[in-house]
């Protein structure tokens, strides 16, 4: 039951830090969703960064683990919003942006990630 609170708690700071990064870097139709981009990349970052800290070197307490990794990390990146956010650049006649926005979330994120992972793994070696 603890773990389904951390959850809930780290979802609704994690949503409320999304909903505030969109705020700051809002894109207008037909714009680059650079917000997302940003969340999207620098949730994956920190990911890779608590997986080593969490699971590999449990140099954290499990309880941090839903919280952070399930709860504020899964509520701040969104897949849900980066699709939207394609499929909205292709219907404003924008394919070109479109395409930027798949290849450089895909690409950056998954890059962040395992940045994250062997840049936490070298400092804690």
């Amino acid at each position: 039951m603890n773990a389904l609170i951390f959850i809930a708690c780290g979802g609704a700071i994690g949503a409320l830090l999304r909903y505030s990064l969109q705020a700051a870097i809002p894109a207008g139709a037909g714009k680059f969703p650079v917000a997302i981009l940003l969340a999207n990349v620098i949730g994956s970052l920190l990911m890779g960064v608590l997986f080593v800290l969490l699971q590999e070197k449990s140099l954290l307490a499990e309880w941090l683990r839903p919280l952070l990794m399930i709860g504020l990390l899964g509520a701040f990146t969104t897949f849900s919003t980066f699709s939207l956010d394609t499929i909205r650049l292709l219907e404003a006649g924008q394919p070109v942006t479109a395409l930027a926005n798949v290849l450089l979330s895909v690409v950056l994120s998954v890059g962040a990630a395992y940045t994250g992972i062997i840049v936490t793994r070298l400092l804690g070696q």
